[in-house]
């Protein structure tokens, strides 16, 4: 009779949901994965809230349920939340804790990935870019600043998302440690062994200290576990495609035994402006999916939904033949669900494959989204922003300003210097990062591009005349030693027939944070008649629009003909285009879209074939290279 009285009393004080929650849980023991007391396998798709409009967010969750699996991915993106020091923003496509509760509402268990390290092709990898103006600070290492930064992230992640974990009854599952910190280990070397461990056990227990209580696991290749695993972490192997290897080193690292699971399984692969898109076959997919199932292998497919690299959250990697490659605007990743969120025959075979192995039911995948085209949108405004920059009050230096000198992260800086008498030769700056068009008195003279390694060209400045020079930053590099070398803008002297230029520079700040308007350039802003758009051929320019319509729906701006640059709808910057390919449009959610009038803005700063006009079609382009 007491214990009776005990639980009407607990009903009084607790819905019973809230009861239900409790019960809840998931364990690793006896070389498996536990759900509520049952062996589970972990199906899991990496997939990240910010790339998608959070209004699409249940249906991609349930297009994921479609294709058979029962987990999501994500990591999460430092730099997006804490936007300048100590202020932090959750919201609206930022909000994650709605975005793993409506995971939890589709029945989805969810893997967070907290970095605060996390590659994904995104900007700084993550960092937020002001973490370089740290006076003493070097990212990545056991360095008392950096940790300092790392820790009260951490602390502000938990608040927002603490709750959430499974042993509160939500349905965060796990948490990553780290991100494939063994390739880190092995790219520098110049930094011991021990002091890497030191590190990446820190980061372990700054996310414990804050209350993270699920189990933790690492991800790395097989071969980088020495340095990637850490004491009280799964280890996962990233792309490990030979289960024995994989039960091998697990084992290895693990007390002899499972679960064994691929934290990144790569059903596509990550696109560079100016390079081939990668494709991988459906059926090569989906006979290593069969594989892993028949082995016990749990995996989470990175990524299964690639989505968008909306403004200027792309990152950026390198190698010996490009000083910098530029992660396109689409992170579409020839992933099994589409950019815009539609099935491919990718997602038919591996759904095809898990339906068979899996003991629940696999609901049919929601419709697709309407999609739209529209065939002309006049532009009919244009502006010249050369000559409505240099109206505005420049920063002023002996020498030129890095972006991060200028307390700007992202977007564009014109860096202008007079000259009383003139001077011609080579123009060099080694320290172009990322991409520059550099003009005499307004008249273009050439272009600058870190990715093709050109960084100087034949110049000719006249008596009484201005060098001007706009640079852009086309994303901090996410991968690799040089994470650690991210300043953009011009960050070396600059020097013309091999003398160096100092004294009276101008940098004009241009970050793009919101879209520019026509109305508020003054005399810089003209009627785009064919007649008028002819005279500032070569010159960077603003070009506005509207159009009407009477249905909305997802579509893509057709962006072939055009040259560099960015574009806003309604407000929102759909991110960066550039005729090199092979990405030659660009996707617009049809929510970001109305009934009635809406605006169109582009940034175009090549302007080689000034325009009048621009349309949008109904199928995507990727993969057309020029």
């Amino acid at each position: 009779m007491k214990k009776f009285l005990f639980y009407v009393l607990l009903l009084a004080f607790f819905p019973t949901g809230m009861l239900a929650q409790t019960k809840n849980t998931f364990e690793i023991k006896n070389g498996h994965f536990y759900r509520n007391g049952e062996i589970v396998p972990i199906l899991s798709g990496e997939m990240h809230y910010s790339r998608i409009p959070h209004q699409y967010w249940r249906h991609r969750l349930q297009m994921m349920k479609g294709m058979g699996l029962n987990t999501v991915a994500t990591y999460v993106f430092w730099n997006l939340h804490e936007t300048e020091p100590g202020k932090w923003d959750f919201s609206g496509d930022k909000d994650l804790a709605e975005y793993i509760r409506t995971a939890g509402e589709e029945g989805m268990m969810v893997i967070l990935r907290p970095g605060p390290y996390v590659c994904a092709e995104w900007e700084y990898g993550g960092y937020p870019w002001w973490l370089q103006n740290v006076p003493g600070m070097e990212v990545r290492r056991d360095n008392k600043a950096f940790l300092e930064h790392t820790k009260a992230y951490i602390n502000r992640l938990y608040q927002e998302v603490g709750d959430l974990q499974c042993t509160k009854g939500g349905p965060i599952i796990m948490v990553q440690c780290e991100n494939e910190f063994g390739s880190y280990v092995s790219q520098r070397k110049d930094i011991t062994l021990d002091e890497h461990r030191r590190y990446n056990a820190k980061i372990k227990q700054q996310l414990a200290d804050a209350g993270f209580d699920v189990p933790l696991f690492t991800s790395d290749g097989s071969w980088l576990f020495e340095g990637g695993t850490t004491e009280g972490a799964l280890p996962t192997a990233n792309g490990e495609s030979d289960i024995e290897n994989l039960k091998k080193v697990v084992n290895q690292y693990h007390d002899g035994k499972g679960p064994y699971m691929v934290a990144e399984f790569y059903p596509g692969w990550l696109s560079h402006w100016a390079e081939p898109f990668p494709q991988v076959s459906a059926s090569e997919i989906a006979r290593q999916t069969e594989a892993y199932l028949k082995n016990d292998v749990s995996f989470n497919f990175y990524m299964v939904h690639g989505g968008t690299n909306f403004g200027f959250t792309s990152g950026a990697n390198y190698d010996k033949k490009r000083d910098i490659q530029p992660d396109m605007t689409s992170y579409d990743y020839d992933a099994p669900i589409s950019e815009a969120g539609w099935v491919t025959p990718k997602y038919d075979s591996i759904r095809t494959v898990i339906k068979k192995y899996v003991k629940y039911e696999v609901p049919a995948p929601p419709a697709q989204n309407p999609v739209i085209e529209i065939p002309s949108i006049k532009l009919n405004q244009v502006a010249d922003l050369l000559a409505y920059t240099e109206r505005m009050q420049p920063e002023t230096s002996a020498d030129p300003l890095t972006f991060e000198q200028l307390n700007q992260g992202y977007g564009y800086v014109l860096y202008t210097r007079r000259f009383n008498q003139p001077i011609s030769g080579t123009l060099e700056i080694p320290g172009l990062r990322d991409f520059a068009v550099v003009y005499v008195d307004g008249e273009k003279a050439g272009v600058l591009n870190r990715n093709t390694q050109t960084y100087s060209m034949e110049i000719e400045v006249p008596f009484n005349s201005t060098l001007q020079i706009l640079v852009e930053n086309m994303g901090r590099i996410n991968y690799g030693s040089q994470i650690t070398e991210n300043s953009k803008g011009i960050i070396s002297p600059v020097t013309i027939a091999g003398k160096k230029i100092t004294g009276g520079w101008n940098m004009y700040k241009l970050p793009m944070s919101q879209a520019p308007e026509c109305g508020k350039m003054g005399s810089c802003t003209f009627t785009n008649s064919a007649a008028q758009a002819a005279k500032l051929k070569d010159s960077p320019v603003i070009y506005e629009g509207t159009f009407t319509l009477d249905k909305t729906g997802d579509t893509f701006i057709d962006m072939e003909e055009w040259g560099k640059g960015i574009i806003f709808i309604n407000g929102k910057n759909i991110g960066r285009y550039w005729e090199v390919g092979p990405q030659q449009t660009l996707y617009i959610p049809g929510v970001w879209l109305k009934k009635g009038e809406n605006k169109i803005v582009i940034f175009e700063q090549l302007n080689e074939s000034p325009k009048t006009e621009v349309k949008t079609v109904k199928t995507p382009v990727l993969t057309k290279l020029q």
